[in-house]
């Protein structure tokens, strides 16, 4: 087998594994069935339908309000029109501090403790439904379910998933909001 042959075989292996070791992970998470819930807080991120799968949860009735991660500049159409909208049900919206999936896990443990929450509805998308899991379980500390959107994505959306969401898990393995929540606690 020549160098190059060798090379081929490594990269189509390494690429077969991760694939194999990503799919629980991103493509087949863990998704929770909806149930009665104190609040749906919708994650910030790319516009993939989470904000309607979220607004559908409530107006089925499976929680009173909805609150929505507005990390995204002021002039988004979309937030916009979501933050200062007319709805049936109270609909709040907060920018996370820090502007990432700890800043949002932090603030749904301080509306908690505030509002006497013990069970709120996550949503975001598909690939980012294992990490926030793991990162808001280490800042909230109620019942968290994790319902996600579905948007059909490409073989390079795919991709970059894998890699960003890797990524982001080997950067929240230090203890995260685990330390904060304690501080909190205290």
């Amino acid at each position: 087998m020549s160098k190059a042959s060798k090379i081929v075989a490594i990269s189509v292996s390494a690429l077969a594994l991760t694939t194999i070791a990503g799919w629980p992970l991103y493509v087949s998470p863990k998704v929770d069935e909806p149930q009665s819930a104190d609040a749906v807080v919708v994650l910030g991120g790319a516009h993939d339908g989470r904000e309607e799968v979220g607004l559908e949860l409530v107006r089925r009735g499976y929680a009173p309000r909805i609150i929505f991660s507005n990390p995204y500049s002021d002039n988004d159409k979309k937030m916009q029109s979501i933050c200062n909208g007319s709805f049936d049900f109270p609909v709040d919206c907060f920018v996370p501090a820090p502007s990432t999936t700890e800043g949002e896990g932090l603030e749904i443990e301080r509306l908690a403790r505030l509002n006497g929450w013990t069970t709120v509805i996550a949503v975001t998308f598909v690939p980012h439904i294992s990490r926030a899991r793991f990162i808001i379980s280490q800042c909230y500390s109620g019942e968290l379910l994790m319902v996600a959107s579905r948007p059909d994505l490409s073989i390079g959306t795919w991709a970059y998933n894998y890699v960003y969401q890797t990524a982001g898990y080997l950067r929240n393995l230090r203890a995260g909001c685990a330390d904060s929540r304690f501080s909190a606690a205290r």
